[in-house]
């Protein structure tokens, strides 16, 4: 027994560390997954929404911090009955995620391993299993340092998640995971390589015939049957290839105009998923830089989900000067975790991504 706990304790106890600090490197990420989950369509419970990016630092802090806990053997009784309570709330947690088909990913590994609803489910029964044994067999859970030495390494550790938070959140994940990470083009990001597999569907027709209802399953191909036409239902067999970058668009006046912006030799992407939620130091911050951009031959644009009289008026409150187009909220939250945000494209590649606080940085 004690083998079989030690095996469950570091496997629980790396993958509670691993999932934390992925989740700690992009908090923004992990409070929107929040507010997804949030929703009135998942578990109606808006009034947290505010909250999410507290939440959300919290709780991967504690989940890192837990791992260590276990894995230095501080407080096993405690650790152990933490380690259960989770893991009994995230396993209903992605269970109805993946039944009700809710939420498609449930952040569990942020952007790094993305998992499909049921994938989080199986790995949370399992670590629910392995919970299970450490949680019964906690006197074989013994420290694996001086007792002395557990407060100090608990409270360091939470010292450090706590700072590293605080640098991402005023500067930008320092491992970029996502579609449109430095040094992509956006373009090739949005092809589909030659020979990639297609979606596969069947085709559901339905016929009245002699007076009955009747169904006909084909891969495509309009069946020779006898009866009146009703109607066609799709279903899908299976998923086909879906690039990486797939719903980007940039559009103006019902126009997309991603192409040409793509062309463009130098580009700065002035991002504001949403203007109403936008920080106002960092809009204070975008004018000199808009204007040394435009001096070193960029063209410049601003992206955002929000209404054209929001930017109009809070184009002239910050004196910007841009040239708004509209693009998809959550595409813009993928781009870059900073609202406000600047993105340097050369032919569409992306060159450089900085946060607000980091505006005077860019390298043009």
């Amino acid at each position: 027994m004690k083998i079989l706990v030690s095996i469950a304790r570091w496997i629980v106890g790396l993958l509670f560390i691993f999932s934390g600090f992925v989740k700690l490197n992009d908090p923004i990420g992990f409070s929107f997954k929040l507010e997804e989950y949030f929703s009135p369509s998942v578990l109606d419970l808006e009034f947290l929404a505010p909250f999410a990016l507290v939440i959300a630092v919290l709780l991967v802090v504690f989940e890192l911090v837990l791992g260590i806990m276990l894995l230095i053997g501080y407080l096993p009784k405690f650790t152990t009955w933490a380690l259960l309570l989770m893991i009994i709330f995230f396993t209903f947690l992605t269970f109805y995620s993946a039944y009700y088909n809710k939420v498609t990913d449930c952040g569990c590994f942020g952007d790094a391993i993305p998992l499909t609803p049921w994938e989080s489910f199986y790995k949370d029964v399992i670590l629910f299993v392995l919970i299970l044994i450490l949680f019964f067999n906690r006197q074989y859970i013994t420290p694996y340092f001086a007792k002395t030495s557990h407060r100090w390494i608990v409270f360091l550790s939470f010292m450090l998640c706590f700072i590293f938070a605080y640098y991402v959140l005023m500067h930008l994940p320092v491992f970029d995971f996502r579609a449109y990470k430095e040094g992509v083009n956006i373009s090739e990001g949005m092809s589909v390589p030659e020979g990639a597999p297609e979606a596969i569907y069947d085709y559901n027709w339905k016929f009245i015939s002699n007076g009955e209802e009747k169904i006909v399953t084909t891969s495509g191909a309009y069946p020779t049957v006898e009866g009146e036409f009703v109607g066609v239902e799709t279903e899908l067999v299976q998923e086909g290839y879906t690039p990486p970058i797939h719903d980007f668009t940039i559009e103006k006046d019902g126009e997309d105009h991603l192409q040409e912006i793509l062309q463009e030799d130098k580009v700065l992407l002035v991002i504001a998923y949403s203007l109403r939620r936008s920080e106002a130091e960092g809009m204070e911050k975008l004018a000199p830089v808009i204007e040394r951009a435009r001096e070193n031959g960029y063209r410049v644009i601003g992206l955002s989900a929000s209404g054209n009289e929001l930017k109009s008026r809070l184009d002239k409150k910050y004196d910007l000067g841009l040239e708004w187009y509209f693009s998809d909220e959550t595409a813009l939250k993928t781009i870059i975790r900073s609202n406000p945000g600047l993105v340097t494209l050369r032919k569409g590649t992306i060159m450089e991504k900085r946060h607000w606080s980091d505006a005077e940085k860019l390298n043009f």
